[in-house]
């Protein structure tokens, strides 16, 4: 059995797992220089947090005030609030409880690896990429803004919300390399694909190893730190109360209640609405559970640091690492490798015990050495899981879950205007999808209309 010189501490006085350097592979000389152009315009629309909250069209019974509850802070919860404090009318008195009983960022979307682009694993721009895209990254501006104005003991311990080093995709598969290297030709201008050789490569990441002799680069995809992101968000959306408030609009409200909600029935008589967006908690709500075509799928984070023996740190400027297995950046001596994929779990819990870590690395790190052998210089100090909601598979592909639940929660038709909606199935595409679908489902919200919502994210209900 193949060892690896790598050190696991996840818990005090646990024994070491040490483990062989990689074989070294060898270096291609083959150039390639594929010139490409983008096929698709990326909308430079932004949207500025010191900006006032724009009016959107609301349903006459919400004309003077609406009270709305978010089941879950993670990041279509907390998307979907500063969406509702940012379009709604400034005179409307809108309250919004956030309702999560692990706090901000405490499920999956607090353990994300937070690489972020619009692409598929072929390089193929997503459905609604380019919206989703756009929107993700007006969020991160917001949430940027706000996080400048956070102190130092709010931010965490990276102190961090965003790396913009970009992200590069070594091919390492034959059977999809003519396809992907197609599919590249075929950009957002907003994020250009750029096809190097080795070469190259090895000039963004020293010592990189492309099996096939090609990488896919992304100059301006980014890497984010998911709990300051989140953070950062939840600021921006007090920022909006306080500044409608220093205008002489006092009635906006945003409250965080640490609370584990088990029945929508225990918040639906006080709120005009009510949005959950628990990812794949939702079954834990007795109106949902086992209602939803949503799969699980529990998935193992590791978490390792440069040994102190070695010098040679990862640069600053070197872009993050996709593959069968990704690599985020954290900084120069720090860095995640994720993930793994447990169908079908039910371990909510973010806590990896010794022998579940050790079989995340005997999975991970041979993959992530293939493509960059440095690994065996880490040290693995510990590791994170969390549970994904994957949406359905579907002959038109998988979209998330979107659209108003009253029939799911009522049991038959509701009342004129739609009460309870869902944000859910976003899987994998969390950061990517989030803005765009928080934005959405607010409008939908706000004017009580379902017809919104594109019918590729309603037609789960059919």
């Amino acid at each position: 059995m193949m060892k690896w010189g790598l050190i696991f501490q996840l818990q005090p006085h646990t024994p070491f797992l040490v483990l062989p350097n990689p074989k070294a592979v060898p270096h291609f000389r083959t150039i390639i220089n594929t010139a490409s152009s983008p096929r698709f315009s990326s909308s430079s629309s932004s949207s500025s947090s010191s900006s006032p909250p724009s009016s959107s069209s609301v349903h006459p019974t919400f004309t003077s005030s609406f009270r709305c509850a978010v089941l879950g802070a993670g990041f279509a919860g907390l998307s979907v609030a500063w969406h509702l404090l940012s379009q709604s009318p400034k005179e409307l008195k809108l309250h919004v409880d956030i309702f999560d009983d692990v706090g901000i960022g405490g499920g999956a979307s607090g353990v994300a690896g937070g690489l972020v682009h619009p692409y598929s694993p072929k390089v193929k721009l997503l459905w609604r990429g380019e919206e989703c895209w756009t929107e993700f990254l007006n969020l991160l501006s917001v949430a940027e803004d706000a996080f400048n104005g956070l102190s130092h003991c709010q931010h965490n311990t990276n102190g961090l919300i965003v790396r913009r080093t970009g992200i590069l995709r070594p091919a390492v598969n034959k059977k999809f390399f003519y396809v992907m290297n197609e599919n590249a030709l075929s950009y957002l201008a907003g994020c250009p694909i750029q096809t190097i050789d080795e070469i190259a490569a090895r000039k963004l990441i020293p010592n990189l190893c492309t099996p096939l002799n090609t990488a896919y680069y992304m100059p301006e995809a980014v890497n984010v730190n998911p709990l300051n992101y989140l953070k950062a968000l939840f600021q921006a959306s007090e920022n909006i109360v306080k500044r409608m408030s220093s205008i002489g609009y006092c009635g906006k409200k945003i409250t965080l209640h640490k609370k584990l909600v088990t029945s929508i029935c225990e918040v639906g008589d006080e709120y005009d609405a009510v949005i959950v967006c628990l990812g794949a908690r939702v079954d834990m709500v007795a109106e949902l559970s086992g209602v939803l075509p949503l799969r699980t799928c529990r998935g193992i984070v590791a978490h390792l640091q440069l040994h102190d023996s070695f010098s040679e740190e990862y640069c600053e400027y070197s872009p993050s690492i996709l593959s069968d297995v990704w690599l985020a950046v954290q900084g120069p001596r720090s860095l995640y490798i994720g993930s793994t994929w447990e169908w079908g779990s039910r371990n909510f819990s973010s806590s990896v015990s010794y022998e579940e870590a050790s079989s995340t690395l005997q999975q991970l790190l041979p993959k992530t050495s293939m493509i960059y052998p440095q690994i065996s210089n880490w040290t693995v100090t510990g590791a994170q899981a969390g549970v994904r909601a994957m949406p359905p598979l579907t002959s038109q592909g998988s979209f998330p879950l979107l659209g108003c639940i009253d029939d799911l929660v009522k049991g038959g038709k509701s009342s004129y205007p739609s009460k309870y909606w869902l944000i859910g199935g976003l899987g994998a595409r969390g950061l990517l999808y989030h803005g765009w679908l928080g934005k959405l489902t607010a409008q939908a919200v706000l004017s009580s209309s379902e017809a919104l919502l594109p019918l590729e994210l309603t037609s789960w209900k059919k």
